[in-house]
């Protein structure tokens, strides 16, 4: 079975019937300004909508336009990105809203193709904007989209195949609203473990109704323990820079690591941190730090570009909250 085969306009019909009454209030629907909708499509990036919706509201109060946020430091940039992880990502935002307040007088471009000239802006995130944004009839292709195709469809489907389907079924008079039903289907409905088939708006079109077996197993997840230094002193907490030349999160701030103590004693606390295949058991200790470190004020930290696990630990010791210190695998 493939696309031209499957009733293509009872499927478009049913699904934004569907998305119509039961889409999620989420607040980068409220418009279609291209800023809002091009920060929370890279926000939504290997990151759970519930850890975004806060990071997003704090980030559009620091950085209402793409001017303003053109204009400040990178430093400020991933300090209002700490917690959402993938770092990259935020250093990639700040440069294209350079290119856009100063090559582009302010104006993002309205095609998928001019938007991916932006760095940082692929394929798929070029085309959830000028549809949603712009009303540009052209399909996209994510996790959730992926997941819908090969379901409905009742068969893999290799990259290529995945846009050219997703192209045939596209309803090209609602893009932008079509394009987020079928990343909302896939959410909410067509999950990647026990899919809700009986709440389904396109069950009948379906081949599967249910999940399609699994090509290859998940990689193990790898253990691993590792120890930081907690120590905070007359309102201040010691912390270390990674080298700005470093391969993962160059320039964030982090505790500093420390050898586990020898004496028998236990750690202050611990918590579990994920990142892609490792699973950390981070052990906490209030000790002094040894080393090259920096005593920094409790009211600066929370202006700073600190790494996920290091604003977990601060949030669990008591020392920092709010959204930003809420982090996320990646960090």
């Amino acid at each position: 079975m493939n696309a031209t085969k499957l009733e293509c306009a009872t499927f478009r019909t049913r699904l934004l019937a569907w998305y119509d009454e039961h889409a999620r209030d989420l607040p980068w629907r409220k418009d279609h300004d291209p800023y809002r909708v091009w920060i929370s499509e890279i926000m939504l990036q290997q990151t759970r909508v519930a850890a975004v919706i806060e990071h997003y509201h704090e980030f559009l109060r620091r950085f209402p336009t793409v001017q303003k946020l053109a204009v400040v430091r990178e430093a400020s940039v991933l300090a209002a990105w700490s917690g959402l992880g993938y770092y990259r990502r935020a250093r990639m935002v700040h440069k294209a809203a350079k290119v856009i307040a100063r090559e582009l007088d302010g104006k993002f471009p309205a095609s998928a193709d001019g938007l991916r000239e932006l760095p940082g802006i692929g394929r798929y995130t070029a085309a959830a904007i000028a549809s949603i944004a712009f009303d540009e009839p052209v399909a996209v292709v994510d996790g959730n989209v992926k997941r819908v195709l090969e379901r409905i469809l009742g068969e893999r489907l290799a990259r290529e195949q995945l846009w050219v389907t997703a192209e045939k079924l596209l309803d090209r008079a609602r893009p932008g609203d079509f394009n987020q039903a079928m990343m909302e289907l896939g959410a909410t409905v067509c999950t990647p473990r026990s899919p809700a088939c009986l709440t389904c708006p396109v069950i009948e079109l379906c081949r599967t109704r249910g999940d399609i077996a699994a090509e290859s197993k998940a990689p193990p997840q790898h253990k691993r323990e590792i120890h930081y230094a907690l120590d905070c002193r007359d309102d201040r907490v010691s912390l270390v820079q990674r080298p700005s030349d470093a391969s993962l999160m160059p320039g964030m701030w982090e505790l500093p690591e420390t050898p586990r103590p020898e004496n028998g004693a236990v750690p202050a606390f611990t918590v579990r941190h994920s990142i892609t295949t490792t699973d950390y058991r981070v052990n906490v200790w209030h000790v002094r730090s040894s080393g090259s470190h920096r005593a920094i004020g409790l009211q600066q930290i929370p202006k700073l570009a600190m790494t996920g696990l290091a604003r977990k630990i601060l949030s669990r010791a008591g020392i920092l909250s709010g959204p930003a210190s809420r982090p996320q695998s990646g960090g």
